[in-house]
């Protein structure tokens, strides 16, 4: 199972790494009356091509099916809106950004971080591609033009509303299926000595971690620093500095620039460095990944399956896309998990795509009192573990099985 070629260099023939089987959409929510309705599904393997280091999932359906009307807004995640508010004090001081600045978010979703900068008064403009999503920001005043980005967005927004300053993209790298025309585009719309910073789920952390759920369709790449630093300087921007970032698992923040437009940070050379001793740059680094996601299977249907003998009732947290592929992969549904809860009433209502199983409001957990909450957005344990803290009360306990099973108080 192979894809012709790379999507990034166009060499023949990336190695397959991890196949996940046909999968639905991770993201194709059934709604009441959908239910009972056949879903397509579609092959998910991971592939990494030898040439420029990129892993990558072959297309499966064109990114306007995919983003044009999206059920995920972002503001539903306090800690991530907390990240953003960080984010932009952050880059404020640092590039010095006040009311003559212009900024760009690449999928600015909700307007959940561009809100600060409004609050700031420096003016920016989102570029979000599902205009019920976009529709949500300009309710919080966020400008947001309702586009796909590539250079002809790029030239349309440089010619009418002048060269940006900062332009973001905060986990929407991956998503891009044609990686020249996003870059050319980021390449336009850059003023002179401008800064593009670049946020994503960092490659070598879900190898490390066994974070096979992080992949499904829409994320079409996944990232080393050594992979996107070959992207971007295709088309004439520079990495010059990187942080490590504990969000999603394990990310990178990429700072980058018009070439020689900026002094490059050690930490540049120290990560790429750091990749490349890791094995990273080869195709043998990732030979164990796949046994790694079988092992992580395995253990959690042994616990399910000797929870429901014993019994004990499980629901799930977060209908997620990672919690999607997750629970597709091991084959679980309805025989394991009773129902699973979101915050967003935008889910709630609906049937998970494959697995089948209704989403319903947090209170329900409070009404059904499970022995076991199985946490599926495993990146904000922290924060889900502190929102549901009352099941404790009843002796509920909390689970989550990547990078291993966890069965906590």
């Amino acid at each position: 199972m192979t894809s012709r070629f790379c999507r990034f260099c166009a060499q023949p023939d990336p190695a397959l790494v991890l196949d996940l089987g046909s999968q639905p959409l991770a993201n194709a929510y059934r709604a009441a009356e959908e239910w009972d309705r056949m879903e397509p599904h579609f092959p998910l393997p991971l592939l990494f091509c030898p040439s420029c280091a990129l892993l990558q999932t072959i297309p499966a359906v064109g990114a306007d099916q995919l983003f044009s009307d999206y059920l995920y807004f972002s503001s539903y995640s306090s800690s991530w809106v907390e990240h953003a508010r960080r984010y932009v004090e952050m880059i404020g001081t640092r590039l010095g950004l006040d009311g003559r600045s212009k900024v760009i978010e690449i999928a600015s979703n909700d307007g959940y971080l561009l809100q600060f900068f409004v609050k700031a008064g420096i003016p920016c403009l989102g570029v979000e591609p599902a205009a019920n999503v976009a529709q949500a920001a300009k309710a919080k005043g966020v400008e947001s033009l309702v586009a796909f980005w590539g250079a002809d967005t790029a030239a349309r927004l440089a010619g009418r509303w002048g060269k940006a300053d900062l332009i973001l993209g905060n986990n929407v790298f991956a998503h891009v299926p044609d990686l020249a025309d996003f870059v050319k585009g980021l390449k336009a719309a850059l003023a002179p000595r401008g800064t593009v910073t670049l946020e994503f789920p960092h490659a070598r952390k879900m190898i490390e971690e066994v974070q096979f759920d992080t992949i499904y369709h829409e994320h079409f790449s996944y990232f080393t620093l050594l992979a996107a630093r070959r992207i971007l300087a295709s088309q004439g921007l520079a990495v010059y500095d990187v942080e490590e970032l504990p969000t999603h698992g394990g990310s990178l923040r990429l700072y980058a620039g018009h070439a020689g437009d900026h002094a490059v940070s050690p930490e540049v050379a120290r990560l790429i460095g750091s990749e490349e001793a890791g094995g990273y740059g080869a195709l043998a680094r990732y030979r164990g990944f796949a046994e790694d996601a079988r092992r992580v299977k395995r253990d959690l249907l042994e616990f399910l399956i000797g929870a429901k003998r014993a019994g004990r009732s499980v629901v799930g947290y977060g209908a997620a896309a990672k919690g999607n592929t997750f629970l597709n992969y091991c084959g679980i549904g309805g025989d394991f998990l009773d129902y699973v809860v979101d915050r967003s009433p935008h889910k709630q209502g609906r049937f998970l795509p494959g697995s089948g199983l209704p989403i319903h409001p947090v209170e329900r957990v409070g009404e059904s009192k499970p022995d076991y909450l199985l946490i599926l957005p495993w990146n904000l344990k922290a924060e889900i573990a502190e929102q549901m803290a009352s099941i404790r009360d009843w002796g509920g306990r909390f689970v989550t099985a990547i990078p291993k099973l966890e069965v906590g108080p």
